[in-house]
């Protein structure tokens, strides 16, 4: 049975789950859920997302919802495609990187690129102002932060070790949009591990692909 991701191209949770998708090569039914029409709080939606967010997957009767969560499973079940985005739980030292990554993403980068992007970037679409007091107090903190990344990965190539995990995957929609709201020279200011790191990661494939199907188009 054919997988199905419904979501929105310009959800960067939702590109998220697309580019875990198209790195292990999975194929899949993209099903539109049109938040700025309402779409997510549809009842039958309603359904497969109880929060009425973006995005959701559904494979083979089993509905899971959370964009880190459906990328993990999505990473285990298919791990046989021969790309370990994960790492194996016999490796331990290997797995307890990716998990510091996967948290440090969570708690230092998402939690200041998400809320200035979606004040810069998605409060027009509701007919409001952006906060521009707010946004630069965000991306303040978030470069500090990255002061904090050119240091580990000044040691390694990616930011959980030096093989592409999940933890990269999980930046990558949301810092490509960061530009719009902190400058287009944002990734080169952060230092050279840093612009190494985010032009290695934002030219997969994967990612590209998204963008040739819209994911910036915001």
């Amino acid at each position: 049975m054919t997988i199905k991701l419904y979501g929105l191209i310009v959800s960067t949770r939702t590109t998220r789950v697309m580019i875990t998708l198209h790195e292990l090569g999975v194929p899949y039914e993209f099903i539109k859920v049109d938040l700025f029409k309402g779409e997510h709080k549809d009842p039958e939606y309603l359904k497969k997302h109880p929060f009425g967010q973006l995005p959701t997957l559904e494979d083979d009767g089993l509905i899971i919802y959370e964009s880190r969560a459906i990328c993990r499973y999505l990473a285990t079940k298919y791990a046989d495609k021969g790309k370990n985005l994960i790492p194996s739980p016999s490796d331990l030292p290997a797995l307890a990187a990716f998990e510091t990554a996967c948290s440090i993403e969570k708690s230092n980068f998402d939690v200041y690129a998400a809320k200035a992007v979606a004040e810069k970037v998605f409060t027009p679409y509701y007919g409001k102002k952006p906060d521009e007091e707010k946004i630069k107090g965000l991306i303040e903190s978030l470069e500090q932060n990255m002061k904090i990344y050119e240091s580990i990965l000044g040691k390694q190539k990616y930011l959980g070790g030096d093989v592409f995990t999940l933890a990269d995957i999980f930046h990558i929609s949301f810092a490509a949009m960061v530009p719009r709201a902190a400058g287009d020279d944002f990734w080169e200011r952060q230092g050279p591990n840093v612009a190494r790191w985010w032009k290695d990661i934002s030219s997969r494939p994967s990612w590209t692909k998204c963008v040739e199907e819209g994911a910036l188009k915001v």
